[in-house]
């Protein structure tokens, strides 16, 4: 089995560079990179779908980045205990009709001994914007160090 550092125990350096990685992973859209986060028997609930194992989740990702087109994801660390991590964020993506989202949400996980994401929580709302009310204009990928974060965003 792979480990995926940092590692439980967290502290509030290693939390907050877990919540970037998984960041910049999402941000990369890539599902196959993503998944292996997730340990294989991981569990989650994503609004109302409930998702079994790195299989379902690779596929539940694909179809999210189908419909989900120039997504740009921003996390915050909110929280953390030894094995767990609490965050929210917000996310800006279009439809294939050109309507404008952001997607607000928390989650929360919960990581075994080798780093790996066992479960995942997450609540999350859509607010339909106008393409000029976007906040995340970086070019697709990676968040730069310099772009604001949540709080510094108002958000």
């Amino acid at each position: 089995m792979h480990s995926r550092p940092p590692l439980p125990p967290f502290d509030a350096d290693s939390a907050a560079r877990k919540v970037r990685l998984a960041e910049d992973a999402w941000n990369s859209r890539d599902p196959d990179t993503v998944a292996l986060a997730y340990s294989e028997d991981t569990r989650w609930r994503n609004r109302a779908e409930f998702i079994e194992g790195r299989e379902q989740v690779r596929q539940f990702l694909r179809r999210k980045w189908a419909r989900e087109l120039q997504y740009r994801l921003i996390k915050e660390l909110w929280t953390f205990t030894d094995q767990r991590i609490a965050v929210r964020f917000a996310y800006e993506w279009h439809d294939d009709s050109g309507n404008w989202f952001r997607s607000y949400g928390n989650e929360n996980w919960e990581f075994n001994a080798q780093g790996l994401m066992v479960r995942r929580l997450a609540s999350i709302n859509d607010l339909p914007i106008k393409e000029a009310a976007r906040r995340f204009h970086w070019p697709q990928g990676r968040r730069p160090d310099d772009h604001p974060g949540l709080s510094d965003l108002g958000l």
